[in-house]
């Protein structure tokens, strides 16, 4: 029978180049149509649905947190169940020729038992075809173990690499962090040298979290470990600041906040056409009376935003260049975009604890460290 012959080798064919494509090849494919696609669209959906029935931020950021690892061990179960199948399919193939032939469960059976390496040996292939499909579905055993092995390492090294950049704003930034928070904190004798050097470490930080996101787009799904953290939010907060900067703000450190822009830009663009979610308007994020209360806030830490009409068209062009990928991404992903500015005190993550919650000695909000200025 050669019709199930042929039906096992197009899925074991289709799953290899799946694996190819996801763990080993370092770049983004084009190609809609893929399993990997189909089975993260499959699963992310209802789990995103699920979730805005919690009620509770916290609970529901935590059933977030866990997709991410699980969308990965659903992925591999797939691909060894369509493995398995295939086999199966080829086993049924050949076992045809024998009398009387085992029935499809049975070799399915085997096809588990080979594909896993057991070596139970209660179901034993007859014929040199039998045999060399035996010998070659464990040896593709093996090596899926290995690419499992060997592309989980890669997942949480990106993971841990994007954390690390987001932690490190608490301080600099707030939590979640704002470009209102960004600017008043890098304000006094030496915040314009301690913002161009923040802004560096974020046109490298984005460069990572674009590159390792376009060749492992699992890493997008795992969240931080603070509900009002994300690395979404912390592009929000950069390209919020360099858009203020380039337009409305007489700064030292223009050419880096433009360096800065271009790639936190390219990366929320580039996610979302990996995504395929398009640009989405949701309102304007800054409205007047939130400015006014912007430049009162910068003016007192010693910024002078200019307000005539050239800037107010070069910062309408910048955010209109980037917001709307932000507001698609975070649809996408259930994932908060930060305000420019809050509407209440916050206190930084780096200042609370369990213990200080329980005991009442939690600090105040606004409370930061005083050498980002003079």
């Amino acid at each position: 029978m050669i019709l199930p012959a042929v039906a096992g080798v197009l899925i074991i064919a289709v799953v290899l180049w799946e694996a190819f494509e996801t763990v080993i090849l370092p770049r983004r494919v084009a190609r809609r149509l893929r399993l990997t696609v189909l089975v993260y669209r499959g699963t992310w959906l209802p789990w995103r649905t699920i979730a805005h029935s919690f009620k509770k931020n916290k609970a529901r950021e935590t059933f977030l947190s866990y997709y991410g690892p699980l969308s990965l061990l659903i992925l591999f179960s797939i691909w060894a169940a369509m493995i398995i199948l295939g086999y199966s399919l080829l086993y049924y193939s050949a076992s045809r020729i024998e009398s009387p032939s085992p029935s499809f469960a049975t070799l399915l059976y085997m096809s588990g038992t080979t594909m896993f390496t057991l070596g139970l040996g209660d179901v034993v292939p007859h014929t040199w075809t039998e045999r060399f499909l035996v010998v070659s579905e464990s040896g593709l055993g093996f090596g899926f173990l290995a690419l499992i092995l060997s592309y989980l390492p890669v997942i949480y090294q990106a993971f841990s690499r994007r954390e690390v950049n987001i932690v490190l704003l608490d301080a600099r930034a707030g939590s979640p962090p704002t470009a209102a928070e960004i600017l008043r904190r890098h304000s006094g004798s030496l915040g314009a040298e301690a913002l161009e050097k923040l802004l560096a470490d974020w046109e490298h930080s984005s460069a990572d979290i674009l590159e390792s996101h376009i060749s492992y787009p699992a890493v997008s799904y795992f969240r931080s470990q603070h509900t009002n953290e994300s690395w979404l939010a912390a592009l929000a907060a950069m390209l919020d600041t360099t858009a203020l900067l380039l337009a409305s703000v007489e700064n030292a450190c223009t050419r880096q906040a433009r360096l800065t822009f271009a790639m936190c830009r390219h990366t929320i663009v580039d996610l979302a056409q990996l995504f395929n979610v398009p640009p989405r308007h949701a309102g304007d994020r800054l409205p007047s009376g939130e400015f006014e209360r912007l430049k009162t806030i910068l003016e007192r830490a010693g910024f002078h935003l200019r307000e005539d009409e050239a800037a107010r068209a070069k910062f309408s062009e910048l955010r209109g260049m980037y917001e709307p990928y932000l507001h698609a991404l975070s649809h996408f992903l259930h994932m908060e975009v930060p305000p420019w500015i809050l509407s209440k005190g916050i206190t930084d993550n780096w200042t609370t604890s369990a213990w200080g919650r329980i005991s009442g000695l939690a600090p105040s909000a606004r409370q930061e460290p005083d050498d980002h200025s003079d």
